[in-house]
């Protein structure tokens, strides 16, 4: 990487300013934006920024656009079958019992006590608790805070937001439960804060806010906040950097981003080779999270049970 040529007439083991090196005993502190400089004080950082604030900007720039398009880390595997989890909430089922995340398929199918005889109460499939009334859920999802279950949280921030489970409706609570799972990593929480910046839900409506929680909510992997990224650049007319988006989404399942990059072919902003690649990603991530009994689920999913 190049650098300015200021930058170029000091040692990496000195100070970009004064020249004073570690050969001195002097404790060189790295420019944390870019990474390129050193500086042995607070004062000669501020007297070299107006030499060194483009190239770092520059820099920092292209380090945050390294990181934003990593692929995520892949979602976990239900505990019950061994198949990687559906991105989407639809196709998984948190349980306050046992604090597990079970596909649509095991949460639909028949569940078995330890003879092999079927249980006919509404149980859950993986630790066989029986479920909940609306007041015990409260009370589950309760003792799963105190756990820090980044997913409770995010859940019980849901249900305030929606007035839910016989919860006041209070968007308050909802976006202090949201900030709480998101410091905890989750990136559905990431998310909605995000949509709560852009949409100005009780505040005032804040686009850079919302693309900020959207990256770190696609980061860690949520395909909704990726496909909104990838429109945000496409309205901006980056039309290379809505497409590195959309593919990242497709890899992981995301529908609405495959029609995004279809509407881009047919625009002749993505070429032929991009589809058929986003084809081939979203037939492979298909293939990865497919089972008879996910498909059944799929087939007969009940609101009032789901």
């Amino acid at each position: 990487m190049s650098m300015s040529t200021a930058d170029n007439d000091v040692s990496s083991d000195s100070c970009a300013n004064c020249g004073k090196g570690e050969e001195a005993s002097i404790d060189l502190k790295t420019c944390t934006a870019c990474k390129l400089v050193k500086y042995c004080s607070r004062d000669c950082q501020i007297a070299h920024r107006p030499q060194h604030k483009k190239e770092c900007k520059r820099r920092a720039k292209e380090l945050h656009d390294e990181k934003l398009f990593q692929l995520p880390p892949p979602l976990e595997d239900c505990p019950i079958c061994m198949m990687r989890l559906p991105s989407l909430d639809t196709g998984r089922r948190f349980y306050t019992c046992c604090g597990k995340v079970i596909c649509s398929g095991c949460a639909y199918a028949p569940v078995y006590d330890d003879k092999g005889n079927r249980i006919r109460e509404r149980t859950c499939p993986f630790c066989r608790t029986p479920m909940p009334t609306p007041v015990e859920e409260i009370k589950r999802y309760e003792k799963r805070m105190e756990l820090n279950d980044s997913r409770a949280i995010f859940n019980l921030g849901c249900y305030y937001a929606g007035g839910r489970y016989g919860l006041p409706q209070n968007a308050a609570k909802a976006s202090e439960l949201w900030h709480r799972a998101a410091e905890l990593g989750s990136a559905d929480a990431y998310y909605n804060i995000g949509s709560t910046c852009m949409a100005g839900d009780g505040m005032e409506r804040d686009k850079k806010k919302a693309v900020h929680y959207w990256e770190l909510s696609a980061m860690r992997g949520n395909v909704e906040a990726r496909h909104n990224l990838g429109s945000f650049e496409a309205n901006a007319g980056n039309y290379d950097k809505a497409l590195k988006h959309w593919m990242i989404a497709v890899r992981d399942g995301d529908p609405d981003a495959l029609e995004s990059i279809k509407k881009m072919y047919e625009r002749e902003y993505a070429t032929k080779d991009d589809y058929a690649t986003a084809l081939r990603y979203y037939q492979a991530y298909l293939d990865m999270i497919k089972s008879d009994q996910r498909d059944n689920a799929a087939a007969f999913y009940d609101k009032k049970y789901y």
